[in-house]
C-alpha cells in the first residue's frame, strides 16, 4: 500500500485556536507525544511571530528525534532567516513559506498583482532552498484561486526547488466532490507536477474538513496537514484521529497506509486536552467519551452478543479501555442483567425485576447511572441501608499571601465531626479536612468545573473522581459557590464508596 505523510500542525495552526496558547515547555512535551505518536512532520511553530514562538521551536528542534521539523515562514528573507535559525538543529528541518494566490487576498491583502506574486514566491523559494534542503510551498487561499494561475505559479516554484506543493482550503471553502476535482485539475495542469509531493490542508468551517482530505488522497495528494482533536483557527481543521482511522477502518476504498500507530492516539488526544484546557466533546468520534459508549437497548443487546454489530473499530485499536455499556434510560433487561452479573450479583428473578424498576426510576432523573447507582438499588434489595457523610458546616479562608485554611463539620448519623485542615488552595484544603473526618484515603483522579445555568450567579457542577482502594467512584455537587460544590462533590463519591463496601465489596 501507498504511504500517506502525516504532516501534524497542532503546535503551529491548533494553536492558533483562541485560547490555545502554549508554553514553550507545553510546545515540548506535546511535540515529544507526536513523534511517539508517529508523525512524519510536526510543523512546530512560526518563528518570526514572537520569541517565544522561536525557542520554543528550537527547542524542539534540538531535542525531538525521529520526525521532520519544520518551521513556517511568510515569503520574505526575514521570515525565512527566522525559521532557518530556529529549526536549523534538526534532524531533518524544513521550511514551509507561502504566499496568498486568491483574487481577494492578492488585491485586498497583499495588494499585489498576479506577476509579482509569482515573483516573490520563486524568489522565498530559492532564498529557503539555500539555507535547507527540504522546501514545502503553499499558495494561501488555494480553493478560491484560479486554476490556471494556480498551476502556473505552482510549476514556478517546483523549478526553484519546492518539494511539497500544500493545497490549502482556508477558509473551509470547498465540497469534497469539488475538492477532488480540484486536486486532479491540479496534478494534471502542472507538468512538473511529478517532481513535488502533493500535500493538502482543509479547514473545517463547512464541517468538511475530514471528508476533503479524503477526497484529495483518492486524486494523488500524498501528504495531509492535519491536528490533533481538529483544533485550529476559527472551526479548526482536519482530525488527524478522524484521518486516520478513516484509513484504517476503511482499507477497501483508501488503500493507504500511515506511520501513525494507533494505540497512541486517546492518549495524545487527552494531552492536548489537558495542555490547553479544552475538554473534548463527549461525541466527538473517536475520542470522545461517547464514542464507545452505548445506551440504547437494542444495541446493548446486539454488542453483547457480537460486537461488530455496532462498531466498526475496537477501543483497543486508538488506545482506550474497552467499550462501555452505558446504563441510562434507553437500557434493556438484558443490559441491566449482564451488568448486575458483572458486579459480582447474583439476584432471584423477583429481585431483579425490582431492582429493574427502580434503576428506571432513577435513570429518569440522570442522565447515566453509574456503577455506584446500582451498588445502592441492589443493597436496597438485599437489605443493605447505608449510612452517609452529610455537610453541615464549612468555612474558608484563602488569599495570594495567605495559606489557604479550609474547617469542616460532617455529620455521620447522629455523630458531628469537625475538621481543619491546610492546603494548596482552598479546594484542596476542603478535600484535606475532609478527609480527616472520614479517615479513608483518597486519591483525585478528576476534577471536573462546569457553569450549568448563565449568568454571574451561575449554578456550578462539580464532577469528580476519586480512587479508593484501586477502584474509582464518582461524585457531583451543586451550587452556586463552587467551593461548596466541590465539598458536595467529595463527599458524594465518598458515600458511594461506603455503599460499594456495605454490599460486600471490600
Amino acid at each position: 500500500m501507498e504511504k500517506v505523510y502525516i504532516f501534524d500542525t497542532t503546535l503551529r495552526d491548533g494553536e492558533q485556536s483562541p485560547g490555545a496558547s502554549m508554553s514553550i515547555e507545553q510546545k515540548f512535551e506535546l511535540a515529544v507525544q507526536l513523534s511517539r505518536l508517529g508523525v512524519d512532520i510536526i510543523e512546530a511553530g512560526f518563528p518570526v511571530s514572537s520569541p517565544q514562538q522561536f525557542e520554543a521551536c528550537k527547542r524542539i528542534a534540538q531535542n525531538v528525534k525521529g520526525s521532520t521539523i519544520a518551521a513556517l515562514a511568510r515569503a520574505v528573507e526575514k521570515d525565512l532567516d527566522s525559521a532557518h535559525q530556529a529549526i536549523q538543529a534538526a534532524e531533518h528541518p524544513r521550511i514551509h513559506t507561502f504566499i496568498a494566490t486568491s483574487p481577494i487576498h492578492m488585491k485586498h491583502k497583499l495588494n499585489k498583482e498576479p506577476d509579482q506574486v509569482v515573483e516573490m514566491a520563486v524568489a522565498a523559494i530559492k532564498y529557503a532552498r539555500n539555507l535547507v534542503a527540504e522546501v514545502e510551498f503553499s499558495p494561501e487561499d488555494a480553493t478560491r484561486s484560479e486554476i490556471p494561475f494556480l498551476c502556473r505559479i505552482i510549476e514556478k516554484v517546483i523549478d526553484a526547488g519546492a518539494t511539497i506543493i500544500n493545497i490549502p482550503d482556508t477558509v473551509g471553502y470547498a465540497i469534497p466532490e469539488e475538492f477532488g476535482k480540484f486536486i486532479r485539475a491540479i496534478r494534471e495542469g502542472v507538468p512538473n507536477m511529478d517532481k513535488a509531493v502533493i500535500s493538502v490542508h482543509c479547514h473545517n468551517d463547512l464541517g468538511l474538513a475530514v471528508a476533503n482530505t479524503l477526497a484529495a488522497i483518492k486524486e494523488g495528494a500524498r501528504q495531509v496537514e492535519v491536528t490533533l482533536n481538529g483544533i485550529g483557527e476559527r472551526a479548526g481543521n482536519a482530525a488527524l484521529e478522524e484521518f486516520v482511522m478513516s484509513l484504517y477502518v476503511r482499507k477497501d476504498i483508501f488503500p493507504f497506509t500511515t506511520n501513525i500507530k494507533t494505540t497512541q492516539i486517546y492518549s495524545s488526544s487527552r494531552l492536548l486536552s489537558n495542555i490547553i484546557g479544552f475538554p473534548i466533546p463527549r461525541n466527538k468520534p473517536i475520542i470522545g467519551e461517547n464514542a464507545f459508549a452505548h445506551e440504547s437497548g437494542i444495541h446493548q443487546d446486539g454488542m453483547l452478543k457480537k460486537r461488530e454489530t455496532y462498531e466498526i473499530m475496537t477501543p483497543e485499536s486508538v488506545g482506550r479501555d474497552t467499550s462501555k455499556i452505558v446504563l441510562g434510560r434507553h437500557s434493556g433487561m438484558h443490559g441491566f442483567r449482564k451488568r448486575v452479573a458483572e458486579l459480582g450479583f447474583s439476584l432471584a428473578p423477583d429481585e431483579i425485576k425490582k431492582a429493574y424498576e427502580e434503576f428506571l426510576v432513577i435513570a429518569d432523573r440522570k442522565k447515566e447511572v453509574y456503577d455506584e447507582d446500582l451498588y445502592v438499588i441492589i443493597g436496597e434489595q438485599m437489605g443493605n441501608v447505608t449510612e452517609s457523610y452529610h455537610l453541615d458546616y464549612f468555612s474558608i479562608q484563602s488569599g495570594n499571601r495567605s495559606v489557604p485554611t479550609a474547617t469542616v463539620r460532617i455529620q455521620f448519623g447522629e455523630t458531628m465531626s469537625e475538621e481543619a485542615a491546610t492546603g494548596d488552595g482552598p479546594v484542596d484544603a476542603i478535600f484535606k479536612a475532609i478527609d480527616r473526618v472520614t479517615g479513608i484515603k483518597t486519591k483525585l483522579v478528576e476534577y471536573v468545573v462546569q457553569a450549568v445555568t448563565p449568568g454571574k450567579n451561575a449554578m456550578g457542577e462539580v464532577t469528580i473522581t476519586l480512587s479508593i482502594n484501586d477502584k474509582k467512584f464518582v461524585g457531583c455537587g451543586a451550587s452556586t459557590d463552587i467551593l461548596e460544590a466541590s465539598a458536595k462533590a467529595y463527599i458524594s463519591a465518598i458515600n458511594r464508596y461506603k455503599t460499594f463496601v456495605s454490599v460486600g465489596n471490600q
